[in-house]
């Protein structure tokens, strides 16, 4: 819908004053037939106009201010509890989002805690198991060793093994053994066989602490074969205090010394390797044990006593493990080994564990990892303790993310709250918007019921005017007198035109624009248009031209009458301000406009005329795809078809700064516009919202001093090829005569000689129309020599701005002097109107008629009507003028016209009285009800819709009612007013009236009124009587 800016319409009540009364009678209850037509309103409006008529004016006070405006401020109790609750829930909101952000970070944080848990369980894990390994492939090979000895030393008679054999072997493997200080084999020794061993190895039994001769004791176990690095322990009895503890500590116990004593006999009665408690390496100062394995002389089953395995032992195998050394190198072959603190202990003594790996500081909490040690001493435990180097690390991820929802509830509460805030603000102004609504809705229906009322008072008086002054120059008048009259009825005319824009632009403004929705012919309308600016433009001595595309269908449905007034508006103003030059109407489909668009190397000289025009569009280089031949435009399977209109002038063209307000209403490019050519300025604004109304859109191309071009394209459906005209009288009268004609001049063979390539085709374009067919050339000499062997011609149309220098008027005489098919042509000159009597100069030349353009199709049949004298065989050559078929259709007819208004009965009266109609006239509503009683012996009426006592409307609703359902004797009623408002039309369409008749009366439209209801009354030969 088009906007246009409303100005503000305040009506003082002086100025209703004039608005509420018709011709000096006060209208009953106050209030006007307008009022009734708005029936419907509000009732603020309703109570405004009932309280104006206590007063007998039409006073709407659309200004008051509603009840509901001035109680707006105060809020309802709804309100007040809705604000409570959004309160609440904003409370709630905030509280739940806090909860969340601390269950998020507890959540986190604990997942955090607990995947650290892991990775060090998994480290300290992973440190036990190696460690493990290690330790236990350690103690294989000492268990390897003992094997060795009991084959080839125990074994062996002689033994193979001596001390040298032992070391250097030793010496050999301990690759094998790189955690171990050395290994040692001490023989198991009764005091029986003391004195032969000592004899044997040459050396005495010695002590371990004092290094002195071992006293005299009941069992020995002194140190036979011993690694390089342990070669000090020779001779040495390990029974006599703890092993290899001359290499281990530097002091021992009483207690230290009675338990190793205890390790060795434990691994002689368990046949499996023991371990000794933590001590201090001597040499290293780190701290280890030692692993003792016991020799036996032979194999022992798995199940043996102890004291068979007591009996069976031979010696023992023992080896110094450096426990720190191992540790420490466990952890450097393990990643993140500085990440985490291990601690390794001897936790035989659960209450006093000992410490062999590790700082000195205990291990203890949540935070430390514990996994049990198994190093094959039943005897024994030990565990390994694991913890982070640095304290778990603050979970950032936890904090950031649940600060971050955090802040997210925060910034949705914010949200919210000025969501609240802005629902409530909205709210209010919602209500401030209807109270405002209603006002406007007031002012609007006074707005609509001012211009109803003004247009039904203007035009009421012209009504009288323009009908009397047409009842004038129907009588006997002198030539000055009936140009005097004319040109008052004229006047008249366009006072009425004029009044019909202003209530357009109020209809346009209100949205109250409704588009009707019938067929017609397209190509008719523009020839309408056509002549009804014929007069004009010979005046101005411009060329007019209309050219449509083959392929816009013959028939659309659409609002002709509206479609009308656009191109009108648009020829008109392309008059007004042009001079010189020509003005070209070029109808064609949308699909072609991208086709045309795109050509190149443009003409802009090559136009009608022969002018420059601003958009070189119709130029011939584009204008040429456009011209084709007969083609079934009809056809097709779109329903919808979009039309493009172009109108193409070479005048003055728009100044550049007045080209952004062309569509506003009421401007012009300047002051001087108006003055010089006249007009209000509200054409074109009109205009581009009735093609936006029809689905369509409107623009142009101007250049000052050159012209401009309007181009607008609309959306129109595809109607039935074949139409009768009484089924649809939208189509023109004029559609059927040439109809008539068509016949009479199909196939006749026509040339066109004319030097401009445009005009040439628009010329061809009409003649075509009439089924003629035609050739078209350049000048003279190119219609000499089109071929003596051609089909004979049966005229030839010569336009007079294609003759040669010097031809002249002789150019008939030239072709005919050719002979061949120009023989028995007729000759026509095409002339424009600087040549008023051309027809007398013509005529001895060999031109037999002169045709003044523009050209159009319906008009050049009547033309070759006269011409070719077709009009003899066919009703005398008289045409069956529409005046005529009024006066056939109400000749004879009683016609009741009901108006309070004399000088309206007067001039009703005498149109339809002119037609042949027998008219009675009644000043009311009531009076037209007591004449409109059943069996009454009227063929029609005509009602006024404003009158007092009792409208029109009112009026047609009783006749309705006494007349019931019975359609025989249903009395047409055409509803006779000035208002032109749509509300009015709809009420005459309610109240049951049965068409619309606008004042002041038309020919063209009271034949559409009554054709409907008397055409078939009408006798053919009544039509040829009156002809005749």
């Amino acid at each position: 819908m088009c906007q246009v800016p409303a100005a503000k319409e305040i009506f003082s009540r002086s100025s209703m004053d004039s608005c509420g009364k018709r011709g000096g009678k006060e209208l009953p209850n106050g209030t006007s037939s307008a009022t009734t037509s708005t029936s419907t309103s509000t009732s603020t409006t309703t109570n405004a106009a009932a309280a104006g008529g206590n007063q007998g004016r039409l006073a709407v006070k659309w200004w008051v201010p509603p009840a509901s405006s001035r109680s707006s401020g105060s809020k309802s109790k709804g309100q007040k509890i809705g604000e409570k609750w959004y309160g609440t829930l904003l409370l709630l909101w905030l509280l739940g989002g806090i909860c969340v952000s601390i269950w998020v970070y507890r959540s986190m944080n604990a997942g955090n805690i607990r995947r650290h848990r892991e990775l060090l369980d998994n480290m300290c894990d992973e440190r036990a198991w190696m460690l493990q390994d290690q330790f236990t492939a350690s103690m294989n090979h000492v268990k390897a060793l003992a094997a060795l000895l009991r084959t080839f030393h125990l074994g062996k008679q002689p033994s193979v093994l001596d001390q040298e054999t032992f070391a250097v072997y030793t010496k050999r493997t301990e690759f094998e053994r790189p955690l171990m200080t050395g290994v040692a084999y001490a023989q198991r020794l009764f005091h029986s066989e003391r004195e032969a061993f000592e004899r044997r190895y040459g050396w005495e039994i010695k002590t371990m602490t004092t290094k002195k001769v071992q006293s005299p004791q009941a069992e020995y176990a002194p140190a036979v074969f011993t690694q390089n690095s342990l070669s000090y322990l020779e001779s040495l009895d390990m029974l006599s205090g703890k092993a290899s503890a001359p290499l281990f500590c530097f002091s021992f116990s009483h207690a230290e010394l009675q338990e190793d004593c205890d390790n060795i006999l434990r691994a002689r009665s368990s046949g499996k390797g023991v371990l000794t408690t933590p001590m201090r390496l001597l040499e290293s100062n780190h701290l280890g044990i030692v692993v003792t394995f016991t020799v036996y002389k032979e194999d022992l089953p798995e199940d043996a006593s102890e004291e068979e395995r007591i009996a069976a032992s031979a010696g023992y195998v023992g080896g110094a493990f450096d426990f720190e050394l191992l540790v420490t190198n466990l952890l450097k072959q393990l990643a993140g080994s500085q990440s985490i603190i291990v601690n390794v202990y001897d936790v035989t003594n659960e209450s006093k564990p000992l410490l062999m790996y590790g700082p000195d500081a205990y291990l203890e909490g949540r935070d430390v990892h514990v996994t049990e040690l198994d190093f094959r001493d039943p005897a024994r435990k030990h565990e390994i303790r694991c913890r982070f180097h640095n304290p778990l690390p603050i979970s950032w991820s936890a904090i950031t993310t649940s600060v971050g929802i955090l802040v997210i509830v925060f910034l949705v509460g914010h949200i919210l709250h000025a969501a609240i805030n802005r629902i409530q603000k909205v709210e209010e102004d919602y209500r401030r918007m209807e109270d405002l609504k209603v006002l406007a809705e007031s002012a609007d229906i006074a707005k609509s019921q001012f211009l109803a009322t003004v247009s039904h008072e203007i035009r009421t008086p012209m009504n009288g005017v323009l009908g009397m002054l047409q009842m004038l120059m129907d009588t006997d008048l002198d030539p000055t007198q009936r140009d005097y009259a004319g040109t008052a009825h004229e006047s008249g005319k366009q006072l009425i035109k004029l009044i019909n824009e202003v209530l357009d632009q109020a209809k346009i403004e209100s949205g109250r624009m409704e588009l009707e929705m019938v067929p017609f012919d397209l190509r008719t309308i523009l020839d309408d248009i056509l002549c009804l600016f014929s007069a004009e433009i010979k005046d101005k001595g411009i060329e007019l031209a209309v050219f449509v595309s083959e392929k816009v269908p013959d028939v659309l449905v659409g609002d002709p009458a509206r479609l009308h007034q656009i191109i009108t508006n648009l020829v008109g103003n392309s008059v007004k301000f042009t001079e010189r030059g020509h003005i070209f109407v070029c109808v064609h489909m949308e699909d072609e406009l991208t086709t045309v668009s795109k050509e190149e190397g443009f003409d802009s000289c090559n136009t009608l005329s022969g002018m420059k025009a601003a958009d070189p569009r119709l130029s011939w280089d584009s204008f040429k795809s456009l011209v084709g031949g007969l083609e079934d435009r009809n056809c097709g399977e779109l329903t919808d078809v979009r039309i493009v209109f172009n109108v193409e002038d070479t005048g003055v063209g728009i100044p550049l700064l007045a080209q952004d307000r062309v569509f506003t209403p009421f401007m012009q490019a300047d002051s001087s516009t108006s003055r010089n050519y006249g007009g209000t300025g509200i054409g074109l604004s009109i205009s581009k919202c009735l093609v936006e109304l029809m689905q369509g859109s409107m623009d142009f191309v101007s250049q000052p001093g050159i012209g401009a071009t309007f181009r607008f394209s609309v959306v129109f459906k595809r109607g039935e090829m074949k139409m009768p005209e009484a089924r649809y009288p939208h189509i023109s009268p004029k559609h059927s005569q040439m109809a008539r004609l068509t016949p009479c001049l199909k196939n006749m063979r026509a040339l066109v000689v004319d030097g401009r390539p445009v005009r040439s085709q628009i010329t061809r374009y009409h003649l075509q129309r009439l089924g003629m067919q035609v050739e078209v050339v350049n000048d003279i000499p190119a219609a000499l020599s089109g071929g003596a062997n051609s089909r004979s011609l049966d005229m030839v149309l010569v336009d007079k701005d294609s003759w040669g220098p010097g031809s002249g008027l002789v150019v008939p005489q030239k072709l005919k002097d050719a002979g061949g098919r120009f023989k028995n042509a007729k000759f026509i000159l095409l002339a424009g109107s600087a040549i008023d009597n051309e027809p007398l100069k013509t005529a001895p030349s060999g031109f037999i008629a002169t045709h003044h353009k523009p050209v159009r199709a319906s008009s050049f049949a009547t033309f070759l009507e006269k011409v070719f004298g077709f009009g003899s065989k066919r009703l005398n050559g008289r045409e069956i003028s529409q005046g005529s078929r009024l006066h056939s259709l109400l000749s004879g007819k009683q016609i009741l016209v009901v108006d309070d208004n004399k000088v309206n009965r007067r001039v009703a009266a005498g149109a339809l009285t002119k037609y042949g109609a027998r008219v009675e006239c009644v000043e009311s509503g009531k009076a037209a009800i007591a004449r409109l009683q059943p069996s009454h012996e009227f063929d029609a009426c005509f009602m006024d819709v404003q009158m007092p006592e009792m409208d029109g409307f009112e009026a047609t609703r009783k006749i309705r009612e006494a007349e019931g359902h019975d359609c025989k004797c249903r009395l047409p009623i055409l509803a006779m007013t000035a208002d032109l408002i749509q509300a009015t039309r709809d009420e005459c369409t309610k109240c049951g009236m049965d068409g619309y008749v606008s004042k002041p009366f038309e020919e063209e439209q009271l034949y559409k009124a009554v054709a409907k209801y008397f055409e078939s009354s009408a006798k053919p030969n009544d039509l040829k009587g009156k002809s005749e």
